[in-house]
């Protein structure tokens, strides 16, 4: 790669950055929760979740896997409360159970993209534990926001880049 193409690479990718933040000031007051720091965070990992996978398909199985990622870590803090009695071990055995299901799904095409339920789960659980007022419900909403920015512009990078190396010679 010339200097040139990786420097309009690199511009482009930054303007894509940039892009994103200023999306997300513009967004943040409409989240239900968070509205004063935004997540850019979320966003910014979707979109490395997107490098990982590197195609439009395997970018559709992270979107799926976010979904997941989402709906079995809220069955994690449903099971937990079965466990409630157990204390000490009730996160535990519900990370236990839940992940030896998620597990599973690497058998299952087009949502077997366990990376990015992993990833998923813990900006839910950040959400969860550290933005105040989150609920299933808000943190769900906020993350499939972001998220699907994030992998979106994975997305526009991916292409884009491919687009301008072929344009700048």
């Amino acid at each position: 790669m010339k200097n040139v193409q990786f420097a309009v690479g690199s511009a482009y990718t930054a303007a894509l950055a940039f892009i994103i933040v200023c999306i997300d000031q513009l967004l943040k007051g409409y989240m239900p929760i968070g509205s004063e720091n935004g997540f850019t965070y979320i966003a910014f990992v979707a979109w490395a979740v997107y490098f990982f996978s590197g195609t439009a398909k395997d970018g559709i199985r992270a979107a799926i896997g976010y979904v997941i990622g989402i709906t079995f870590s809220i069955g994690i803090i449903l099971i937990a409360g079965l466990f409630a009695c157990t204390e000490f071990f009730s996160i535990p055995i519900a990370v236990f159970i839940v992940v030896f299901l998620v597990l599973y799904l690497d058998k299952v095409p087009w949502i077997n993209y366990i990376p990015a339920m992993f990833v998923a789960s813990g900006c839910f659980f950040g959400i969860m534990t550290y933005v105040p007022g989150a609920d299933f419900c808000s943190a769900a909403t906020v993350e499939i926001v972001y998220g699907f920015i994030g992998l979106l512009f994975g997305w526009f990078t991916v292409i884009g880049k491919g687009w301008l190396s072929k344009v700048i010679r």
